[in-house]
């Protein structure tokens, strides 16, 4: 009865060695290059809401967990206040645009002011030009005896008056123009006011927009905290959209697993909460940097208890499901993920090669 035990337990022990071996074989050639963590989420680019004015809610037009449109209203806050600053915005444009219309008779009047007095410096200098004339032409008939003194006396005085005449006209022309200048200036200033009372009923028209919140994105809504009657201030977080089916996964892998980790490589994936099912996956990118290096404080290691911590790298990992499963994929998750390296496995020998030329 024993004698036949022997040779079975031989042929146990050969069977035994012959699949170890065949494990060891496949591990060399492909287990190895299998990297494993289950330090992994599934994450999704999840919208915050907040608000951007100051002011009380009026309404809040959706619950917890509920599914949204792109676009459809969330919350609404009390826009009395912001509906008059668009009103007083106005009565500034109206203002502004009643006062440019001002300036602009103001300067066709004063157009006209100027006309008129280059008119009359031009019938002043005509009038000077010609008592100029008669004072040359008496002179010398005064100065024989043929005219009295007193006619010249009086073409004399004609010219000087002439003279001072020509000079106030030159006066009012140029009293004109500068009236003119004036007008132009104040005719700026006018446009500029207009153009700001209008940058302030586009900021108050925008405001007005603005207290209505909508979903930037379709989703569920999470982690909604406002409430009609709430009071809130700029940049108060109201509640998050989470996208709809459009989770991935972020597999935060050890340093020593990522040396051969390239973006398209397979990837399985097993969650937590849906236990006997795996997904397959890809590698869509691999973070340039450790998340430690990303931290808000980045550990400082030149002090002289230095103690060495295997560092993670955050990997991103896109994962193929349908509809039905991308409703259970929810952010935060945990899983375990498996990345098949193999395909990189002959850059081994090549950065060996590199180095041993560069060492050489």
């Amino acid at each position: 009865m024993r004698a036949w035990l022997k040779p079975v337990g031989v042929g146990a022990g050969g069977l035994a060695l012959l699949g170890a071996i065949a494990y060891y074989a496949e591990y060399q050639r492909h287990g190895r290059y299998v990297q494993t963590t289950n330090d992994a989420t599934i994450q999704a680019d999840q919208v915050a809401i907040s608000a951007k004015l100051a002011g009380y809610v009026k309404k809040v037009a959706v619950e917890d967990n509920q599914d949204v449109r792109a676009g459809a209203e969330l919350v609404e806050i009390d826009p009395v206040d912001y509906r008059v600053r668009l009103k007083a915005a106005e009565s500034q444009i109206a203002s502004a645009i009643a006062a440019g219309r001002a300036s602009s008779a103001s300067r066709a009047e004063a157009e006209a002011a100027l006309d008129q007095a280059q008119a009359g410096l031009k019938a002043g200098e005509a009038t000077l030009a010609f008592a100029i004339r008669e004072a040359a032409r008496f002179q010398p008939l005064v100065a024989s005896g043929a005219e009295p003194a007193s006619t010249l006396s009086q073409l004399i005085a004609n010219r000087d008056r002439a003279v001072a005449d020509v000079a106030a006209q030159h006066a009012a022309v140029l009293q004109a123009k500068r009236r003119i200048d004036t007008i132009s200036a104040q005719e700026g200033q006018t446009r500029a006011q207009t153009e700001t009372a209008r940058a302030e009923r586009m900021g108050a028209a925008n405001d007005l927009l603005a207290t209505h919140l909508s979903a930037p994105i379709t989703g569920r809504i999470a982690n909604r905290s406002v409430r009609v009657g709430q009071y809130i201030q700029p940049g108060t977080r109201l509640m998050t959209v989470v996208p709809a089916g459009q989770t991935y996964v972020v597999a935060n892998f050890k340093e020593t697993q990522v040396g051969l980790m390239r973006a398209g490589q397979p990837a399985r994936i097993r969650v937590d909460a849906l236990p006997g099912i795996s997904f397959t996956g890809a590698v869509a990118s691999v973070t340039p940097g450790t998340g430690a290096n990303f931290s808000l404080i980045p550990p400082q290691n030149a002090t002289g208890n230095f103690t060495k911590i295997v560092q993670r790298v955050p990997v991103r990992i896109s994962i193929n499901a349908g509809p039905i499963a991308r409703k259970l994929l929810m952010p935060g998750l945990s899983l375990e993920v498996e990345v098949d390296t193999s395909a990189q496995k002959a850059e081994l020998d090549s950065v060996r090669s590199e180095q041993d030329r560069l060492g050489s």
